[in-house]
């Protein structure tokens, strides 16, 4: 299955046409909580047409702050009402004393942190009543780690007992930013906690600095990264095309898609494509 996020910019042509055709769809819960009138039919009519898998933006997991259990209880009942198969968060914090910043701070990679946020992912599965996928988030600099990024996020996945949603984009971006092969860190993690997969473009700003913007396309060595992590997964795992920013004519979105199901067939079929 690949899918792609429901975004109000192209929610009308999407669904009054056959353009760009996902296996399913994928929104922020805190984007649709609330929203009524002509924006809430049109998402009504697309759960109606595709399977719903939610991304959230505002739990601010790594915060100091207690979590926000009125905001928690509001998810539940929309990952309810909308039958959403999975509910997927950032390895970060955007929330500090109370103020929203915007934004997706990378948490400190210390022994510390590890438990803060476990315990805290533990909460927030017992309320919700279902596993939640933490996402490796793309970050640009280390905050006084104790221990390296793939034993935080090892510790992290073993201690909360979560799932993973491998972003491969992100992956690419940390190894390129910090100089690490993304294809050892690939191998370095539990896989079969993978439940959910994002891939995305991004922007290089400098030869020694690339920025995760969501608003480029997928680029080549991002397309191997994910050719590698289908291979090693040998699973039909979700993937969402990320596309947040000057979104292309759906028919490009379309062949991005078809890229990707391409990959992820071929990896999951060897025999049948070795033969041809």
């Amino acid at each position: 299955m690949v899918g792609i996020g429901f975004r109000k910019d192209f929610a009308e042509e999407f669904l009054n046409s056959h353009l760009l055709q996902p296996a399913f769809i994928e929104a922020a819960p805190e984007n649709w909580i609330g929203v009524g009138g002509y924006w809430k039919k049109l998402f009504d009519r697309a759960l109606e047409k595709y399977p719903f898998y939610t991304h959230g933006l505002s739990l601010s997991i790594g915060s100091p702050d207690p979590l926000d259990m009125d905001f928690l209880r509001q998810v539940k009942k929309f990952l309810r009402d909308t039958n959403a198969r999975i509910y997927s968060e950032h390895l970060s914090y955007s929330k500090c004393d109370n103020a929203h910043l915007y934004d997706l701070l990378p948490i400190p990679f210390t022994a510390d942190a590890v438990k803060h946020v476990s315990q805290r992912i533990k909460t927030v599965q017992e309320l919700l009543e279902r596993k939640i996928a933490i996402e490796i988030v793309s970050y640009y600099t280390p905050v006084a780690p104790e221990m390296s990024e793939v034993d935080f996020i090892n510790n992290i996945l073993s201690e909360a007992d979560c799932e993973l949603l491998l972003d491969v984009n992100n992956i690419y971006v940390n190894g390129f930013n910090h100089q690490y092969d993304a294809y050892e860190f690939i191998d370095q993690l539990p896989l079969e906690r993978v439940s959910y997969i994002h891939m995305a473009g991004h922007e290089k700003v400098a030869e020694d600095l690339i920025i995760d913007t969501h608003g480029e396309a997928i680029i080549d060595p991002v397309y191997q990264l994910y050719t590698y992590a289908m291979h090693k997964l040998q699973r039909n795992v979700p993937t969402l095309l990320e596309r947040d920013f000057n979104i292309p004519e759906l028919p490009l979105l379309q062949d991005e898609l078809n890229r990707l199901q391409s990959i992820k067939h071929k990896a999951l079929n060897p025999v049948a494509h070795a033969s041809r």
